[in-house]
């Protein structure tokens, strides 16, 4: 769009008077605002169940198909590989087809993955389905907080984008469940079901989505102000508030040179911009975004939920009905933290919870690196220990889920001004399905060698590291628009001159 045009657009629109974003504030929750955004999350579900489901379907095949542990490394790997694919091409195709068909695309090729897993009859069949779902999750890992993102009010933002992390919870603990509940199967057919119902919910999202309505911002940013102006005012408590919403975005849109000549804008030559010639504050909203995806996988969250079972049997408990028991226990804890977080996350911000989360990880870490190195040289395997271990366990998963887990999809998503958002955010999520492959595919193979207390002591150490990243290079950002979010990654005092315009206004 010609910024002429947006510049004309936005005198028409501004509300005479209304000159702070305080005047239109929300002092509640918009439903409509809460239903679009809870329905482009449910595509979460899909990694979370992936996640949950593996953990307890990786004992099966391995037994089932005759695989090694090398095999299942990478079986299990080879999701967060592909998924690298989808997030690095998400940020271009929804920047050209809209936010809304990005997250269809992304349900839709889950789906074709889960049929291929469930109905594998060998290996290479079932690698190739998680091939294609991992495509489909690297998609939906990118768009589903940046479509809440756009959708949402700014004092509500943290909740709403959080969601996705809420899903992925509410994933894992419902792939735990199945788990327990289809263990009792013949060993040929239950790890088949677990893997190929995922299709079930892929199908529902899918068709659920096409309902919604696009993102205003993605409108604005090709041409479509009208269009754009009915979605504000149904995800706007009042027409004011819808006004000064489309003027904002428009001034962004104006600032950001979107292009001039054809009225839409899909995207082009963002990447060299954030890689090859990013300016000072795009290259600190690199940092801070790669930053925290790195520490989010690099974390070993992931990794511990996968070979939790694993870690489990080595410690002494040999019941496949008892491994899926603590797995259970786990994700209720895992749930219940990070709806608390996805709660108070717009109350005390983002800074607080993730540094609170991180540390607790390192610390529930170094207690569970204590345990197991107690029941690695122990020959009588004490239930006190096995239990400080299940509590442990339960503390790195709680601790993410109050802190990184949900946070890392929120400033992914907020930081990055309009026209760098989508793309920007792609590169952030491909890093944390790079670290996330990484981990898991080395997870096995390095805790064989320094065992797995020693492995948990390495993590403890990176979790250290990233509390004091996240201390230097995360500004808070709650409670600001996302025009206004730009300004904190330019100077220091970027924040208070924010406050004291709005004061002044």
């Amino acid at each position: 769009m010609a910024d002429t045009e947006l510049a004309q657009a936005q005198e028409a629109i501004s509300p005479v008077g209304v000159h702070s974003p305080t005047s239109i504030k929300p002092h509640r929750l918009n439903n409509h605002a809460l239903a679009c955004a809870l329905l482009a999350s449910t595509n979460s579900i899909l990694l979370g169940y992936d996640i949950g489901v593996m953990s307890g379907a990786v004992l099966f095949i391995k037994e089932n198909l005759e695989i090694s542990s090398t095999q299942v490394e990478i079986m299990v790997g080879v999701l967060n590989v592909s998924s690298l694919i989808g997030s690095l091409a998400s940020g271009k195709t929804s920047d050209y087809i809209g936010r809304r068909y990005t997250i269809v695309l992304a349900a839709t090729t889950f789906l074709i993955g889960a049929l291929l897993m469930g109905l594998a009859p060998s290996f290479p069949f079932l690698m190739a389905g998680r091939v294609i779902a991992g495509i489909g999750v690297g998609y939906s890992l990118m768009i589903a907080p940046v479509y809440s993102a756009e959708i949402s009010p700014a004092m509500a933002r943290g909740f709403l984008t959080s969601l996705p992390e809420v899903f992925i919870v509410f994933g894992i603990l419902l792939g735990y469940i199945v788990n327990y509940a289809l263990s009792g199967l013949p060993q040929h057919i239950n790890w088949r079901l677990m893997l190929g119902l995922a299709a079930i919910p892929s199908l529902l999202i899918g068709c659920g989505v096409i309902a919604m309505p696009e993102s205003p911002r993605w409108l604005v940013m090709q041409g479509r102000l009208d269009d754009a102006k009915q979605v504000l005012i149904k995800i706007s408590d009042t027409i004011q508030e819808a006004d000064f919403r489309l003027s904002e975005i428009t001034k962004a849109a104006s600032s950001d040179h979107l292009d001039s000549s054809s009225g839409k804008w899909h995207g082009h030559g963002v990447f060299k911009e954030l890689l090859l010639r990013p300016s000072r504050p795009v290259r600190r909203m690199l940092i801070a975004a790669i930053g925290i995806n790195f520490f989010m996988q690099a974390s070993g969250n992931d990794a511990v939920i996968y070979y939790c079972p694993e870690v489990f049997k080595d410690a002494g408990i040999h019941s496949k009905k008892m491994l899926f028991g603590v797995n259970v226990i786990m994700g209720s804890a895992k749930t219940s933290f990070v709806l608390f977080s996805a709660l108070f996350l717009d109350r005390f911000g983002r800074r607080p919870l993730l540094l609170l989360g991180s540390a607790g990880m390192a610390l529930s870490l170094a207690v569970l690196g204590m345990g197991s190195e107690f029941l690695e040289h122990s020959d009588s395997k004490p239930m006190w220990a096995i239990v400080l271990c299940v509590v442990a366990v339960c503390g790195v998963v709680s601790f993410f889920s109050i802190g990184l887990g949900p946070i890392t999809w929120v400033y992914s998503s907020e930081i990055f001004p309009l026209r760098l958002r989508a793309q920007g955010s792609g590169l952030a999520i491909s890093v944390n399905r790079l670290v996330s492959a990484v981990m898991s595919m080395t997870f096995l193979t390095i805790s064989k060698k320094i065992t797995f207390g020693g492995m948990f002591f390495v993590l403890s150490g990176i979790m250290v590291v990233a509390t004091v990243f996240f201390y230097v290079f995360m500004p808070e950002t709650k409670g600001k628009t996302l025009e206004e979010i730009g300004a904190l990654f330019e100077d220091k005092n970027a924040e208070a001159s924010i406050d004291d315009g709005r004061e002044m206004g």
